[in-house]
Parts: C-alpha cells; sequence; structure tokens
C-alpha cells in the first residue's frame, strides 16, 4: 500500500518501500545522518507491516474488491493538503489518459494485494512483493529501451532465483494467492513506469492525489456488485490501513533525506522480520527459512542495483 505516492523514483528499480522523492540539487540537500536515516527506515517498515496486519484482521469479512475500494475512499481525508497544488494545475487529455491507464494497473495491483493477505502468510506476500522493482526496471528495458550493464542483469537473475526459492514450484502446492501476489507485483511495475510519465509534468504531490482519487472510481463499480455493510470496526480498521501507510511514506520521505538509498535500502529485509514475527505471533503463520533466504537474495539485488545508481548519480 504502500503504493501511491512515491512514484518518482521508480525508474532506478526502486520498490514500494523506497520510492520517495529526493532533493534534486545541493540548496535542498540536507546534513546527511545515516543513524537517523536508518531509524526512519525502521519506523517505516513497522507502518507498513501494520498495514498487512490490519488488512489480514479484516481478512474475508468484507469482499476482496470492497475492502481496496474503502481503503481507499477511507484515505482521501490524507490528501486535503495536496489540493492548492491540484487547483494550479492544466489538465491535458494525456495527463488524464496516463492518470486512469496508472489507476486501471493500481486498482489491479491492489485487489490482487488483498486477495492474497487473505490466501497466503505475512511472510510470503511481503517477500514476493519485494520483487515489485525487479519488474519496473524489467519494464524500463523493454518499454523504454533503457540501458542495462551486466552486473545489473546478475542482480536480476539472483532476485529471480530468490523468489523461486520462495515459491518453491514443483516442491509444494502453488496457492492462488500466491499467484495473485506475483500479478499484484507486475501490476505495481506498470502503475510506477506511468507515474514515472506523469512525474515529468506534474508535481510529485498531484501525482498521488490523482492516482488516490482515480482507483477508488476505477475500483467502485465492481465493488458495489458484491456490496455487503461494513461494520464499524471493519471501517476503522481499513482508516488505520490508510493511515499507517500514509505515515510509512512520510517516514520514508525523512529516510532518504537524511541519507543515502545505498545506506538506508537494506534496512527494508527488516520489513520481512517484522511480517514473519507478527504473522507468527497474531495469526499462527509458520516461519519459513525459505521465504527468508529468498526475501534475503531479492533485497540483495535489489540494494546492490541501487548502490550502483547512486555511485552513477553527480555528486
Amino acid at each position: 500500500m504502500r503504493f501511491a505516492r512515491i512514484a518518482k523514483h521508480q525508474k532506478n528499480g526502486q520498490s514500494p518501500a523506497m520510492r520517495t522523492p529526493q532533493p534534486s540539487t545541493s540548496q535542498d540537500k540536507p546534513l546527511i545522518n545515516p543513524v537517523k536515516g536508518i531509524l526512519w527506515m525502521l519506523f517505516m517498515t513497522l507502518c507498513f507491516v501494520m498495514v498487512n496486519v490490519l488488512v489480514k484482521y479484516v481478512g474475508t469479512g468484507l469482499p476482496v474488491l470492497q475492502s481496496a475500494f474503502l481503503r481507499f475512499a477511507l484515505g482521501l481525508v490524507f490528501l486535503i493538503p495536496a489540493l492548492g497544488a491540484v487547483r494550479q494545475v492544466r489538465f491535458t487529455p494525456r495527463i488524464w489518459k496516463l492518470t486512469f491507464g496508472r489507476a486501471m494497473f493500481h486498482s489491479v495491483a491492489m485487489t490482487c494485494w488483498f486477495f492474497a493477505m487473505t490466501r497466503i502468510p505475512m511472510g510470503e506476500v511481503t517477500s514476493l512483493n519485494f520483487m515489485n522493482p525487479i519488474y519496473i526496471t524489467i519494464g524500463a528495458v523493454l518499454l523504454f529501451g533503457e540501458k542495462i550493464a551486466l552486473p545489473r542483469i546478475s542482480a536480476l537473475i539472483v532476485a529471480f532465483f530468490g523468489g523461486l526459492v520462495i515459491l518453491r514450484p514443483g516442491f509444494r502446492e502453488i496457492d492462488p494467492g500466491h499467484l495473485a501476489m506475483v500479478l499484484s507485483a507486475m501490476a505495481f511495475a506498470g502503475s510506477y513506469l506511468i507515474a514515472n510519465r506523469l512525474v515529468k509534468e506534474l508535481p510529485a504531490s498531484v501525482v498521488v492525489f490523482l492516482m488516490s482519487v482515480t482507483v477508488p472510481i476505477v475500483i467502485a463499480p465492481f465493488a458495489l456488485l458484491h456490496w455487503e455493510t461494513p461494520t464499524l470496526h471493519e471501517l476503522l480498521l481499513l482508516f488505520l490501513t490508510a493511515a499507517f501507510a500514509t505515515l510509512g511514506h512520510y517516514s520514508m520521505t525523512r529516510a532518504f533525506a537524511c541519507a543515502p538509498q545505498s545506506v538506508v535500502q537494506p534496512v527494508v529485509f527488516v520489513q520481512l522480520i517484522w511480517s514473519v514475527t507478527f504473522g507468527y505471533l497474531l495469526f499462527g503463520e509458520a516461519i519459513d527459512p525459505f521465504v527468508m533466504l529468498g526475501g534475503a537474495m531479492i533485497i540483495g539485488a535489489i540494494s546492490f542495483i541501487t548502490w550502483r545508481e547512486t555511485r552513477k548519480k553527480p555528486a
């Protein structure tokens, strides 16, 4: 859920937990404080795992599409600060086309993610979601002709095998939730690739605003087909989901402002540890060492890619 908001730097192959605008000029850069950046990143991992926990608690109490719709609809209150920037934008047909194209990708991604949360352990959801920046990198190469060097290809191969370690096809039954999570990560990649185009024409806050408004519009007709009256408890859980997602994105922004991505990005692996721990303590989910190993391989590959991208940027 970590979805919206952060699309600005997807072109560098960053994960949903790593897509936050960074200062672009030397005058804007604060003093580097790695310890503070790592602490903000640790807090971010906890916020995003709380999103998973809350969605897990909602579970199958509501239809998946309705849960995804309510998560965005209840989170609209957090967009109020962006209204001023939205009013200053001149919306062209191209912007609307890209915006609703992104909304379709993001709607599929969110729906599949909610479904996966009801089917497979939190640790597996988190680990498979780490593949998102890998799909973004592949999409950038195939769709936009982005150059890719051999070291980066090697990192992608490592991440791919990390995904296989998690899924272990042929050694265990693949649940529909696993397939849904793979599709979710791919759809998120499509969403963020489109967002990369939008942020070249619009402020990042407006891109986030448009995505957050159009996704519930796309999902609403399907959610209404099987609408069930939610309880106050379910509404509260979904509102808290939006709140923790917003807080997590803010924490990412602070982390990247305090220290380089190559320093704070490996901390994202802690999110998998949180997921496995909470899954075990709250939902009785087994701790799978293969999930931990596969997640470590994926995060290691992503961290290597980020480190290379950071080195190539001018000081």
